[in-house]
């Protein structure tokens, strides 16, 4: 295996905070890219602030910002604004989360930079986007999955629109820019041009409810809560057990085959309200019946052990608790990696979930004290002495 990430000589220059950009950052950072976190002189990025905290530092900031090098910056004076300028000439990426408009206020959008280095690519998430009516408006991920449609689809029969039990749309959104950057490296490696990457959250949201959309724009009809059964194939579902809930996906008319003749009903197979896929979503209530009826009869480690021997698929609900400690997931796959930070002591960050047979991604060092990297970025790059170092940190350049 290569000790050279894939991503290894493109340079980012991350503008971002708190989570969207912070995680598709972190996602080219862990892939072998260098990765310039540049903050705000004196005060850093709002992550640094957000919990949960391991002996005074953020581990929310330890998590997202790993493998990248800290620089301080004061965009706002001059000098600062021409040594961005610098670094964007040696760029590959610059990507920004802020309001749009925001980088163009301070002299530094894209028809700027584009000048200053043709090649750039210049990535930005926002709440709705670079264009629109509502491009001014700020976004947090709760906004992405209010007016996406998301919340309205998420919760159970009769109860309140509900967010998702994490920030699905800054994720979504982080997911979304990191393609749209990759896929403008590729772009330039054949037309040795950059280009604007625009991606909202709300976007992104819209765009993850794929067959939920399609059922209002080709029957019309409005998708509502329905807890954790799907629109589209049934039996797919939480069915409760002996001892708790318990998933079962069966997917298909094969799946439903294997599940009836298991229980030993196998007039199911081929009763004409339960024959297709079709049918049984239509039928979805009396199917859960005939299912629960087998499932309550046994545990869930029963049924999962006896449904996944004869090929269907199930699971038990984990706890994150349960999440770590699993051999395959915590175990084999690495999602959960012991780390040391220089403060906080050792920590357990969560693992690359991009696997490579090559060129493997996952976490080299620590996230950076803020302007951590000052001195060696600023050297490396562009050459500036230790006194000119010194003289920008004095004038709270750097």
């Amino acid at each position: 295996m290569s000790r050279l990430g894939a991503l290894e000589g493109i340079t980012v220059l991350d503008l971002t905070r708190v989570l969207a950009g912070p995680f598709a950052s972190m996602m080219m950072a862990d892939m072998g890219a260098n990765v310039i976190k540049i903050e705000e002189t004196g005060k850093g990025a709002d992550e640094r602030q957000m919990g949960p905290f391991l002996n005074g530092e953020s581990v929310y900031y330890m998590n997202l910002n790993r493998n990248k090098k800290g620089v301080s910056l004061n965009l706002k004076a001059a000098k600062g604004k021409e040594i961005f300028k610098e670094l964007v000439k040696k760029a590959d990426v610059v990507l920004e989360n802020y309001r749009p408009g925001t980088m163009e206020k301070l002299g530094l959008g894209y028809d700027v930079l584009r000048e200053i280095n043709p090649g750039i690519i210049y990535a930005a998430v926002s709440g709705f986007g670079q264009y629109g009516p509502y491009s001014k408006r700020p976004g947090y991920d709760i906004i992405s999955q209010a007016m996406s449609g998301l919340m309205s689809t998420t919760g159970w029969p009769g109860g309140a629109p509900t967010r998702s039990g994490t920030a699905m749309g800054d994720v979504l959104g982080g997911l979304s820019v990191t393609i749209g950057i990759l896929s403008a490296i590729y772009n330039r490696s054949h037309t040795g041009k950059g280009q604007l990457v625009d991606v909202a959250l709300v976007d992104s949201a819209v765009a993850s409810l794929e067959i939920i959309n399609m059922i209002y724009l080709a029957e019309g009809r409005l998708p509502q809560r329905i807890g954790n059964r799907y629109e589209s194939v049934y039996p797919y579902d939480s069915f409760q057990a002996k001892d708790d809930l318990v998933i079962i996906g069966g997917g298909n008319d094969k799946l439903w085959s294997l599940f009836a003749n298991h229980i030993g009903k196998p007039e199911l197979v081929s009763h004409p309200d339960y024959a297709r896929t079709r049918d049984r979503v239509k039928n979805h209530v009396a199917v859960k019946e005939i299912v629960e009826a087998w499932t309550i009869t046994k545990t869930v480690k029963e049924i999962v052990d006896e449904l996944l021997a004869v090929g269907i698929p199930a699971a038990p609900i984990y706890g994150i608790d349960q999440v770590v400690a699993d051999p395959h997931i915590g175990g084999a796959r690495e999602m959960f990696v012991d780390t040391v930070h220089p403060k906080a002591g050792a920590v357990k960050l969560t693992g690359s979930h991009i696997k490579f047979s090559e060129t493997k991604a996952g976490i080299r060092d620590a996230a950076p004290g803020l302007g951590e990297h000052n001195e060696a970025v600023l050297t490396s790059l562009l050459g500036k002495t230790k006194e000119e170092i010194a003289s920008l940190k004095q004038e709270g350049v750097i």
